[in-house]
C-alpha cells in the first residue's frame, strides 16, 4: 500500500483561498468579493521591460539566487526614499517569489522544529500554515477590540521557545493599520528578549489614515532582530508575476540563501525585470490607482452601516478588506458556501484567520471597478439577511 501523506501535513489547514475558487467555479456568474488581489495591473513599463528581456537568450538561464542586481539596486533606492530603510553591512537583501516566500525563508532560517512562533489573531492564514508545516508551533495572541496588537500581551505569551513576533500592518485580514508607537514597542520588546520581529508590509501603499506607512526595520537599533517582508503583488498589480523581497540581518544571509536556493533557485527572471520596470515607473502609479479602491471602500462601509446582520464598525484603515463579525446561527464556513450557492457572492469565512468564536466574514474591496463591486455589495447585504434570517 503506498503510504499516506506526512504527518506535519496532515495537522495543516488546507488553504481557503483555492476552496472558495473551486465553489465559485462550480457557480457560474457568482462575484468574487474573496481572493485579495488589485483590480489593475502592472504599469507599461513592466511590460516593456519584460519583453526586452526575453529578446536576449543569455536571459534564459537562472540567475543569482538574491536577484538580479538592478533590480535589487531600484529595491535599495525605494527602501531608502518610501521607507526610511537604508540598506548597510548590517543588512540583507534577497528578491523573493512573492512576500510567501520570504515568510518560508525567515521561519526556516531562524527556527527549529518545536520552537514558537507568535501571531496576532486574526491571523493571515499563510503564515499560521507556513509555521505549521515546518513543525514549529503558533502561539496565538489576541489584539484588542479594534484588531490592534497589545504590546503587554504578547510579552506575556513569550517563552523559552519563542522565536520571533509576526505583525502585518496594514493588515490582512482586518485592514488595521497599527501605530507607530505599537509597532515600537512590540519592536523594542523583541529586541530586549532577544527574538525576531517579522514585519510584513505587503500593503504598504494601502493605508488610508492619512498618516504615512511606517516601516518598524528603520528604528535605530532594528538591524539585528528585523526581518522586513515587501511584495509587489498589490501595489503594482503584479499577483502572477510573483516577485517581492526580504530585509534581514546579515547574520541571517547564509541560512536564506540555503532555503531560498533549495526551494526556488531565484524568483522567476523574466518577473525580475518587469518588477524592475514596475519600481521605476514608482509608487505614483500604485497611489494613482487607489481611488477606486477609496470609493469601494467608502460604499462598502455606506452599506454594512446599518445593515443588521453585521456586527460592530471595522474601521477598514488599510489593505483593502472588512472583517465582518456577523449575528449568525449557522457556522462562517456555511455561512460563505449559502452566500456562493443562493446569491452569488464569495466571501472569505474568518475561522481560517484563527477566529475560533463567533462568525466572522473577510470581504476585499480591491480586486473589482466600482460597478461590479457595487452589484457584489447588494448581492452581500441581501444574502446576509436572507441567509441569517432563515436561521
Amino acid at each position: 500500500m503506498i503510504p499516506d501523506n506526512s504527518l506535519r501535513m496532515r495537522s495543516v489547514q488546507a488553504p481557503v483561498v483555492p476552496e472558495i475558487a473551486e465553489l465559485i467555479h462550480r457557480h457560474p456568474g457568482t462575484i468574487s468579493l474573496g481572493q485579495g488581489v488589485a483590480w489593475y495591473g502592472p504599469p507599461d513599463r513592466a511590460f516593456e521591460a519584460a519583453r526586452a528581456h526575453m529578446e536576449h537568450p543569455e536571459n534564459q538561464l537562472y540567475t543569482r539566487v538574491e536577484g538580479i542586481q538592478a533590480l535589487r539596486d531600484a529595491i535599495r533606492i525605494k527602501l531608502r526614499d518610501d521607507n526610511d530603510i537604508e540598506l548597510s553591512d548590517s543588512l540583507g537583501l534577497v528578491v523573493t517569489a512573492g512576500a510567501n516566500m520570504g515568510f518560508l525563508n525567515a521561519i526556516m532560517a531562524i527556527a527549529d522544529p518545536g520552537d514558537e512562533i507568535i501571531l496576532l489573531a486574526p491571523y493571515y492564514f499563510n503564515h499560521e500554515m507556513t509555521v505549521t508545516m515546518l513543525g514549529c508551533r503558533p502561539c496565538v495572541v489576541e489584539t484588542d477590540d479594534n484588531y490592534h496588537p497589545v504590546p503587554e500581551a504578547i510579552e506575556a505569551a513569550i517563552t523559552a521557545k519563542t522565536r520571533a513576533v509576526v505583525t502585518i500592518s496594514p493588515n490582512n485580514p482586518t485592514g488595521a493599520v497599527y501605530s507607530r508607537n505599537q509597532l515600537t514597542a512590540i519592536n523594542r520588546l523583541c529586541r530586549e528578549r532577544g527574538i525576531y520581529h517579522i514585519s510584513d508590509e505587503a500593503y504598504e501603499y494601502f493605508n488610508f489614515t492619512g498618516s504615512p506607512h511606517y516601516s518598524v526595520g528603520s528604528e535605530t537599533g532594528a538591524h539585528e532582530h528585523t526581518i522586513s517582508l515587501f511584495s509587489l503583488s498589490k501595489s503594482y498589480g503584479f499577483a502572477a508575476w510573483r516577485i517581492g523581497y526580504m530585509v534581514f540581518p546579515r547574520h541571517l544571509a547564509a541560512a536564506i540563501l540555503k532555503v531560498q536556493d533549495s526551494n526556488l533557485i531565484c524568483a522567476p527572471t523574466v518577473s525580475q525585470y518587469a518588477a524592475l520596470g514596475a519600481l521605476q515607473t514608482g509608487r505614483e502609479y500604485c497611489l494613482s490607482k487607489q481611488r477606486i479602491i477609496a470609493d469601494n471602500r467608502a460604499y462598502a462601509l455606506s452599506v454594512i452601516e446599518n445593515l443588521s446582520p453585521v456586527t460592530g464598525k471595522p474601521g477598514a484603515d488599510g489593505a483593502f478588506y472588512l472583517f465582518l463579525g456577523i449575528d449568525s446561527q449557522i457556522s462562517d464556513v456555511e455561512l460563505s458556501q449559502r452566500l456562493v450557492r443562493e446569491h452569488g457572492v464569495a466571501v472569505i469565512p474568518g475561522s481560517p484567520f484563527g477566529i475560533s468564536r463567533g462568525c466572522y466574514l473577510r470581504l476585499s474591496y480591491g480586486a473589482l471597478p466600482t460597478d461590479k463591486f457595487e452589484l457584489a455589495m447588494e448581492r452581500l447585504a441581501k444574502g446576509l439577511i436572507s441567509v441569517t434570517n432563515a436561521c
